[in-house]
Parts: C-alpha cells; sequence; structure tokens
C-alpha cells in the first residue's frame, strides 16, 4: 500500500474517498510465475503502461507524477518476497483515488497504489466454458472508456456474469449497443471460420486486453491468418472453434454458446495449438514476455 508492505488487515481506504464512493479506481492483473526459483511477472511494462492509460482517460493525473516503472517494479518485488511465493499468483494493481469528499472530479486529487497477490486459478473452466449471451449490453466506449480498466465500470460485468450463472453457464457473452459481439464479462474472444482466426475490433466496446494482444502475435508467428473485425452473433453459432483469453482465463476454449455447441464441442486444432504456444510463455519458457523480479 503506497511505498510500504502492510497487512492486508491494514489495507484500507477511507469510505469518503472517491475510490470508494465512485468507484474512481483504475486497475491491471498481472501473473507471477515461479521458474526455477526465480520469479517472473508476464508483460511488465505493458501492465504498468495500461495503468498509466487508464489513468490518463479518466483524468487522474497524479498517479505518473509519483510511480515511474522503476518504482513500480520494485514495488512489485517487494510484494512478491514479502509474500514468499512458490507457485503461479495473480498480482492484482490498483491506482485509487483517495481524496476525500472531493466530488465528482478526478483531476488534481491524490491516488494510492494498492498490490496484492491471490491464487493464480482460471476464472473459467480450463476443459471448456459454456457461455450464453448477457441480457445486458456492454457500457458503450462513450458512456465509460472501454480502453481503461475502471473499477466502477466493473458493476456491468457482474450483472453479466450473475445472469449467466444464476442461468446454468459459465459466463456471459456481451454484445454492444448495435448488437455485435465484444467480449466475456473478464475476457476477450476470438473465433475460428474456415481458418482464420477472428477477434471484435477495437472499435466494438472492448478492453484491448494484453493476452489478446499476446494472442494476435502468437497467431502471427505461428502463420496462422487473423482479423479484427466486426463479428455478429449468429457467427458464434456457426463457428468452428471459439476460445476465451484474458490473465485470469487463459486460453479457454469455448464449448457452447446459447445452447448450441461449437463445432463438436471439443477443443478444436487451432485453439490447442495456440493454448499450448501460450503456455510456454506461462511456463516460463519464452523469456521474450517475461521481467525477472528479484
Amino acid at each position: 500500500m503506497d511505498d510500504g508492505i502492510v497487512s492486508i488487515n491494514d489495507a484500507s481506504l477511507n469510505i469518503t474517498s472517491s475510490a470508494i464512493l465512485y468507484g474512481l479506481s483504475v486497475y491491471t492483473v498481472f501473473p507471477v510465475l515461479v521458474v526455477g526459483g526465480a520469479k517472473k511477472i508476464f508483460r511488465l511494462q505493458d501492465h504498468y503502461d495500461r495503468l498509466l492509460k487508464s489513468a490518463k482517460i479518466i483524468g487522474i493525473d497524479t498517479f505518473e507524477k509519483d510511480w515511474n516503472f522503476e518504482k513500480f517494479k520494485e514495488a512489485v518485488s517487494l510484494l512478491v518476497k514479502a509474500n514468499d511465493i512458490i507457485e503461479r499468483v495473480f498480482v492484482r494493481a490498483t491506482v485509487h483515488v483517495d481524496a476525500e469528499v472531493a466530488g465528482t472530479l478526478s483531476r488534481g486529487l491524490s491516488t494510492c497504489l494498492s498490490m496484492f497477490v491471490y491464487e493464480g486459478a482460471s476464472i473459467l473452466p480450463e476443459n471448456g466454458a459454456r457461455i450464453k449471451t448477457s441480457v445486458w449490453r456492454r457500457i458503450p466506449d462513450y458512456a465509460i472508456p472501454s480502453r481503461a480498466k475502471v473499477n466502477g465500470a466493473y458493476v456491468n460485468s457482474v450483472l453479466g456474469k450473475q445472469d449467466a450463472l444464476d442461468s446454468g453457464y459459465d459466463d456471459c457473452l456481451f454484445l454492444d449497443v448495435s448488437g455485435h459481439v465484444c467480449e466475456l464479462s473478464a475476457a476477450n474472444i476470438f473465433i475460428v471460420r474456415d481458418g482464420i482466426l477472428s477477434t471484435p475490433h477495437a472499435e466494438h466496446d472492448i478492453l484491448e486486453g494484453i493476452n489478446r494482444k499476446t494472442i494476435l502475435e502468437l497467431a502471427k508467428d505461428m502463420g496462422i491468418p487473423t482479423s479484427e473485425r466486426t463479428i455478429d452473433l449468429t457467427e458464434l453459432y456457426i463457428a468452428d472453434e471459439i476460445f476465451a483469453c484474458g490473465t485470469s482465463a487463459f486460453v479457454t476454449p469455448v464449448l457452447e454458446v446459447d445452447a448450441r455447441k461449437v463445432g463438436n464441442a471439443e477443443i478444436g486444432t487451432l485453439t490447442s495449438e495456440i493454448r499450448d504456444r501460450y503456455n510456454t510463455i506461462m511456463e516460463g519458457e519464452d523469456n521474450n514476455y517475461l521481467t525477472t523480479v528479484s
């Protein structure tokens, strides 16, 4: 919390802070891998940059002045040491506007940084997920910016996910206000049709996920044709393969959409190949994506 390590029970925000009153915080989540005793972080620079960009979009203008990348990296290292990590975990790093009773504004307000570790488990069944189209639409970028990971905006994800769980599914599929495919509650989505790997374009109110970016890079390296485009819901009904990706979703095959089986309801060939390649990174075998912390 801020510049030091504290007990989780002592890490608190005042109930009058903007973070509590308005959800005025931005965050990112990244995995810490344990590889032969070394601790490695997946795309740490990218996650730090996303915090800065999320803050900038919302108008939080004090965080960058107080925290450069090296200071941020050092804080991650301190956190990892303090928790004596022996297996993969996730770190959630959040910039909170902790100014008290400041009103509905964001500039010139004090902030604090919090980080904590938690179990590095998938939020989706790793052997395949069942999803349903949400009764709720994705918040449009012109209402709350999709490119920023804003804490308060995740009420939208809670509504969609809970509806899916209540209906007996693993997660929801959000559509945008025009009815085009966006993403899951906390993961991006890819489909395969006729050998082409496609994902919704950023203009469709999606989070420009760091894992989404990674999948597109890996697919290019593997010679798999890719496309970022508008995707209609009915395309998912006839897709050859579908998978979700994200820090907390890894690469998870989607086997059913709205009670319709995807392909033969088994993990597809391209999904399997991409997941295997992605797993080599998560197992610490590709240092191009990893930063070692002491």
